[in-house]
């Protein structure tokens, strides 16, 4: 059976908890450091999830999102 990626709630109803410790990682950090800091978590996050066919999907997911759902405003 092919693992994929978790559908439901990974953080238990503490997204916004989660979330606040990104955005507090982050402060006082110039835009360089934070780009660092972003690349060594999610080689770290990558490492830990350990199966390169959910880290496909996830990348899949993560570059859909990038792109406006609104085929009219898409990027050149």
């Amino acid at each position: 059976m092919t693992a994929s990626l978790r559908q439901g709630d990974g953080f238990a109803g503490r997204a916004d908890a989660v979330y606040e410790t990104l955005i507090r990682a982050h402060q006082t950090l110039s835009d360089e450091e934070s780009a660092a800091l972003n690349a060594r978590l999610v080689l770290i996050l990558a490492n830990e999830v350990g199966d390169p066919a959910v880290l496909e999907q996830a990348i899949a997911l993560a570059r859909r999102s990038l792109r406006p759902a609104d085929p009219d405003h898409a990027r050149p």
